[in-house]
């Protein structure tokens, strides 16, 4: 780690300081120097990915022929293999009749671009009858994140749904399609203390070696940020079992949490993979605005909209910046349509490509859509609506 950690000058420092708060000139939406952004969606692009009823699938569960992929498509995860991007994403049956009723199985696109996709006809992490069917079925594999390893091994993290407890499991793979599934990754850590608890939303660190975006480590470990209403953070030494960061007291330690009258005033549900940079780490979040008096009143309650938070790279607990308004929020029309109308942009994959950074998001947990950053011609970011 001594070539990744950059050290912090006491004037880099104080320039940390300024940019902690997301600053909002003249009602303008305007990034701090640390963050990523503004990230354009690409025209006459979006959505890039959508429901197909023709895609059929021998479902080994009940021995049937299933439409996988008929009712929705979203929330996604994003790679790179032999020069393409690749877009693992969740996709829903029509078992159910609404959110967390269906099966899901995760599907695989490719693209030579990054906007148009050629899709598998069938799905590449599914329930089956396995080591992991108590933990999947019948509610299936959700919300993927991926990244790779400097020598080639892709890393997914994805919600097990058995439709009691969702945990965060772990599965690892040479080529995106043939998964090894390696279970729940906290079943193992303090004896099984945080095995049975809630956990989804894991976002493991990268780093960007040359252009290429790899796993990295913090200390001779894995890291990685978890979390759904707060967030919490992890390491490992081999990337299949996972050890919670605690605090003095044993417990889970909130690294950052919601707040009243911001747009995630209800939730803090880490994104895509963290990025290590030499301002620090900047961890990519899903904020949901609270519906009632403790959102911000310019968003759609319970609405999901992007942010961002820095973290230090001398103490990857401790938050150093965050932005105050989203630089990604819900304004097309397949973001606020579908199956969660309050409006969702839910990041969860980006790749660094062609010198750019690809970020892929469910649209209203319906859909896929793309924003493309480029760090040396920055976009605005998302404007903030006019109340």
């Amino acid at each position: 780690m001594k070539k990744e950690l950059i050290k912090l000058t006491g004037f880099f420092a104080c320039l940390l300081v300024f940019n902690f708060s997301h600053a909002q000139t003249n009602g303008q939406n305007v990034l701090p120097k640390w963050a990523f952004g503004g990230f354009v969606r690409p025209e006459n692009v979006n959505p890039i990915i959508s429901p197909r009823s023709e895609s059929q699938f021998l479902d080994p569960m009940s021995n049937k022929l299933v439409r996988w992929e008929a009712d929705y498509t979203f929330n996604p995860a994003a790679t790179i293999k032999a020069g393409k991007i690749v877009v693992l994403y969740r996709s829903e049956d029509k078992t159910g009749v609404e959110i967390g009723t269906r099966t899901s199985r995760i599907g695989y696109a490719e693209s030579n671009d990054g906007l148009i996709f050629k899709r598998n006809p069938q799905p590449v992490l599914f329930p089956g009858n396995d080591s992991q069917k108590e933990f999947e079925w019948p509610g299936g594999c959700e919300d993927p994140r991926v990244a790779v390893t400097k020598n080639g091994t892709y890393v997914m993290f994805y919600t097990q749904w058995n439709r009691k407890v969702p945990r965060l499991g772990v599965a690892t793979s040479k080529d995106l399609v043939t998964w090894v599934k390696h279970g729940p990754i906290f079943r193992k850590a303090y004896n099984g203390k945080f095995f049975n608890i809630p956990h989804k939303s894991a976002s493991i660190l990268t780093r960007l070696d040359g252009d290429r975006q790899v796993i990295a480590k913090i200390g001779g470990k894995y890291w990685m940020y978890w979390g759904e209403l707060h967030v919490f953070a992890a390491t490992s030494t081999n990337l299949v079992n996972w050890s919670p960061v605690v605090d003095d007291k044993g417990e889970l330690k909130q690294l950052i949490s919601p707040r009243k009258n911001y747009f995630d005033s209800d939730l803090t549900e880490c994104g895509p993979p963290a990025i290590m940079t030499a301002k620090g780490i900047i961890l990519f979040y899903n904020g949901k605005n609270h519906p009632g008096d403790g959102g911000d009143k310019r968003f759609n309650g319970n609405s999901y909209c992007a942010g961002q938070v820095l973290f230090s790279l001398k103490d990857p607990t401790k938050a150093i910046g965050r932005l105050d308004v989203p630089f990604l929020r819900p304004m097309e029309s397949f973001e606020k349509s579908g199956q969660y109308v309050n409006g969702t942009v839910f990041i969860e994959g980006m790749v660094y490509f062609k010198k750019e950074w690809f970020l892929y998001y469910g649209c209203a947990d319906s859909k896929v859509g793309v924003a493309v950053f480029n760090p040396h011609k920055p976009a605005p970011p998302d404007p903030l609506p006019i109340l």
